[in-house]
């Protein structure tokens, strides 16, 4: 059996046949260069915003517990009397760090071939913190609020629920032995477990190229923002899914408009990433 770009063993060999072997693998190539790329891009991103998040939650957390939340970027970070939502919140922020700090360990190739005893413990702790602190999210949603009104609630709220859903399918698909399935779920647990950093670079991105446009900054809310609800889970896992579909197609066309797509989805994560660390973050340090 012949696979994606070898030829029959019957089939002579020539010039010709070379060259279209080399025209079949550079789109693929190509294809798995953009999803490198974008890994790295969206690794460096996450990087930064761990960063930003331990220093400067754990701080306030550890000198003044609960309150130190008021003084934060966290709207109603802390409600005297609700001890409940501040725990909720309190452990929504700490755990972030393990679910955004992880998730670009868990889909490192390197990482995760010579060292699959910590893949598979890291994988677990990562699925059982993106499952509670979702929870929690919906806890803190619902009674606490978000900007955006109903619209917010619904869409934070579809987010929990897709990051349930996929973590119990890559489980189930760890346990059955069906590794490269459950890869693909994984990866679509990282996404949507990413929204809430894919938001603020995708918020912060608008801004820098439009300067806000269908953004109300008084009551931060607009069309653009109600469209970022559902774009910070649908777009990545748009992209993912052309993504694989491109990955097990045999037509160079589509791998090379996936990876153009790919390339694309780099550029705007990078820049996200710089506007959102220039204009959000480094300035809260």
């Amino acid at each position: 059996m012949t696979t994606l770009f070898e030829t029959s063993p019957a089939m002579p060999s020539s010039a010709g046949h070379a060259a279209s072997r080399q025209s079949g693998r550079w789109p693929h190539r190509l294809l798995g260069f953009s999803g490198v790329l974008w890994f790295l891009a969206a690794a460096a991103g996450q990087s930064i915003f761990v960063y930003y998040v331990a220093a400067s939650y754990i701080p306030a957390l550890a000198q003044n517990g609960y309150p130190g939340l008021a003084d934060t970027a966290l709207p109603k970070g802390y409600v005297a009397g609700d001890l409940i939502g501040n725990l909720a919140i309190a452990f929504h922020v700490l755990i972030a760090i393990v679910i955004i700090g992880g998730g670009p360990l868990q889909l490192t190739p390197q990482i995760r071939n010579r060292f699959p005893a910590f893949h598979r413990y890291l994988g677990r702790i990562y699925v059982v913190t993106a499952a509670v602190t979702s929870a929690a999210g919906l806890h803190l949603v619902w009674t606490r609020g978000v900007p955006g009104g109903m619209i917010g609630h619904i869409a934070i709220s579809l987010d929990a629920v897709l990051i349930w859903i996929c973590a119990a399918i890559a489980v189930r698909f760890a346990m059955t032995r069906q590794i490269d399935r459950h890869r693909r779920w994984a990866m679509r647990l990282f996404m949507v477990a990413s929204a809430v950093w894919f938001f603020r670079i995708g918020l912060m991105f608008w801004f820098m190229t439009t300067g806000g446009i269908g953004i109300d900054p008084e009551t931060f809310e607009g069309p653009f923002l109600t469209f970022m609800y559902f774009a910070q889970m649908a777009i990545p896992l748009l992209v993912l899914q052309l993504y694989f579909h491109a990955q097990d197609s045999r037509r160079a066309g589509l791998k090379l408009a996936a990876a153009l797509v790919v390339l694309a989805a780099t550029g705007v994560t990078a820049l996200g990433s710089f506007a959102a660390t220039m204009g959000m973050w480094l300035p809260r340090l």
